[in-house]
């Protein structure tokens, strides 16, 4: 079995309204049909701030009012690519507790990454269905999964 070895920086949304937060079921890589929270990698030249409101617009087609730094966390994960490739990924989010200019999301997804965002009720979310991101911030304003 042949590894690879990655850093991937993003900048992901908390986004809570009424007792449900915003998630995005993953398409695809290492949290593949877990929920998520929306964002995703900062590109060449980009600041974080930036990366958070293009991510979001493309994945749960939100505008970002306003924004407030949450936390900076990380996590590995390894998980298979190909049956002979895996990937040892170092996973480094920067969290933004965000406002948006509307509650409505992009239910249809891309297919590359997300497979479209919802709405979901929080005291319904189960650690098993959750990414590492979503269950730090989740537990960390004070939810118990």
């Amino acid at each position: 079995m042949k590894t690879i070895v990655n850093t991937y920086i993003g900048a992901y949304g908390i986004i809570v309204k009424n007792e449900q937060i915003a998630l995005i079921k993953k398409a695809r890589g290492g949290y593949k049909g877990k929920l998520d929270l929306p964002g995703g990698g900062i590109e060449h030249t980009e600041l974080p701030e930036e990366a958070l409101k293009r991510e979001l617009m493309e994945e749960a087609n939100v505008e970002v009012l306003k924004y407030n730094l949450f936390d900076v966390t990380a996590t590995n994960i390894v998980w298979k690519i190909k049956p002979n490739l895996e990937e040892d990924l170092h996973h480094i989010g920067i969290l933004y507790t965000v406002v948006t200019l509307s509650d409505a999301l992009k239910e249809d997804g891309d297919g590359r990454d997300s497979n479209g965002a919802k709405w979901y009720q929080i005291k319904d979310l189960k650690k098993e269905i959750l990414s590492p991101f979503a269950t730090f911030a989740l537990e960390k304003l004070g939810h118990k999964l």
